[in-house]
């Protein structure tokens, strides 16, 4: 596979002056923390979750091991063990009070907000002006200091996974993105991008090590669970099948409810999930290969040679270990996670108010990412953040947010596909 000539990236914070960049991401840091500091200080908090959050909290600290004891104000524990230890530090801190509980969200905040720019420097894809969109969501500084979700805690974890993917951290960043699983199941979402981006930047054997290592923390924090009551930790915990209210579904609204919460209606939006997820890795995460297979040193011959083929390169991987994986474009790593995420964004029943968070800071990235002028970039931005404004949703609103998403998706496609590695000479300097 020949490599393509170098491309500029004038647009990009890398090509910009770098002290610039670095006072840009300073101010914005300094700036949204003093905005955060004065929303905790002066808007009122609004209740939704915390007081059932702290009695599943008290249940566990009083001994309580069946999850389908672990109650609150609004049902059962739907989480797995990882959110139970979380929240279990935060009440040890605040002793459950609010204010204080606000506090650490506020810095959790800017530590995500920290880590999301360290992405966006490190894809070098966005002018630095642009950076500022991440800090300009009414909703997302809600969801974090005024609503206390553990979405927030998901999110910043999983953004921390990506941030250590792009520093080649392959086996640390599995770890850190199972922790973000056990807090809240939604981070799955960008698993099937991410086992990609494993089989092409490491060797299966690799791959197996690092899958291994996220399946023992899901062990080991679900252990005390686990050996007491199993199948109600699992079934409570890990429940995908699971039916959302079709009044706070901000997405879909325009759906009958009869159907939204159909099996049909749930079959077929799986059924596009995985479509979506198999033609952009054919024909953009891969283009540069030919493909899924070649991506993964395997060829489109016969069936036959390309079941022998994986078995040898299985084998020879697993036990030899003698595969030398390239190393991935930070800009791929990212495209690929954040794409590959917003597809099952599209693709969910139901999206509720704090599922925001889920992908808005893709947003500028996705945006930048197609080629639109950017006006029309803006436009859509903003779109999408007075749809994610409305309350409660409506018929219109959700097909209107369904729109500039599908929009935002089909610039995607149709945007040129970076090269996904690191050339040669750059690869020795990194090395």
């Amino acid at each position: 596979m020949a490599e393509p000539p170098s491309s500029s990236t004038s647009q990009g914070i890398g090509s910009r002056n770098a002290r610039l960049v670095a006072y840009c991401v300073l101010l914005l840091l300094l700036v949204d923390s003093l905005l955060t500091c004065a929303i905790i200080a002066y808007v009122p908090y609004t209740k939704i979750d915390w007081d059932a959050y702290m009695s599943q909290v008290r249940g566990f600290i009083g001994g309580e091991r069946n999850y389908a004891e672990l109650r609150g104000d609004t049902g059962p524990l739907v989480y797995p063990a990882g959110f139970l230890y979380f929240y279990t530090a935060v009440q040890f801190l605040t002793g459950g009070a609010v204010f204080p509980a606000q506090v650490i969200f506020g810095i959790l905040y800017i530590i995500n907000l920290g880590i999301i720019l360290l992405i966006y420097k490190k894809s070098n894809l966005l002018p630095w002006w642009a950076l500022c969109l991440l800090c300009l969501s009414k909703r997302v500084h809600s969801i974090f200091v005024l609503r206390l979700f553990n979405d927030c805690v998901a999110v910043a974890l999983a953004h921390a996974t990506i941030a250590l993917l792009l520093y080649k951290h392959w086996y640390l960043g599995l770890i850190v993105f199972s922790v973000a699983v056990s807090v809240k199941m939604n981070v799955l979402l960008y698993a099937p991008p991410l086992l990609l981006l494993m089989l092409k930047g490491m060797s299966i054997r690799g791959v197996l090590f690092a899958l291994s290592a996220a399946a023992l923390v899901q062990v080991l924090f679900g252990f005390p669970f686990l050996i007491s009551y199993p199948f109600e930790y699992i079934s409570k915990a890990f429940d995908l099948g699971r039916v959302f209210i079709h009044f706070w579904s901000v997405n879909f609204k325009f759906v009958p409810e009869l159907v939204f919460t159909s099996k049909v209606f749930a079959i077929a939006l799986l059924a596009t999930h995985l479509l979506l997820l198999f033609f952009f890795a054919q024909k953009r995460w891969c283009r540069h290969e030919g493909g899924i297979l070649p991506a993964l040193g395997l060829q489109y011959r016969n069936v036959e040679y390309t079941y022998t083929a994986f078995i040898r390169k299985l084998f020879s991987n697993v036990f030899f270990d003698n595969s030398r994986p390239r190393t991935l474009e930070a800009e791929h790593i990212t495209t690929v996670m954040f794409v590959g995420n917003f597809i099952g964004i599209i693709c969910a029943r139901s999206l509720h108010y704090q599922f925001y968070s889920w992908y808005f800071y893709s947003l500028p990235f996705l945006l930048w990412k197609a080629p639109f002028p950017t006006p029309l970039r803006l436009l859509l931005f903003a779109g999408v953040e007075v749809c994610w404004n409305i309350y409660p949703s409506t018929a219109a609103s959700s097909f209107i947010l369904l729109i500039f998403h599908s929009i935002i998706l089909w610039g995607i496609w149709i945007a040129p596909s970076e090269y996904p590695y690191v050339r040669q000479e750059k690869a020795e300097k990194v090395a």
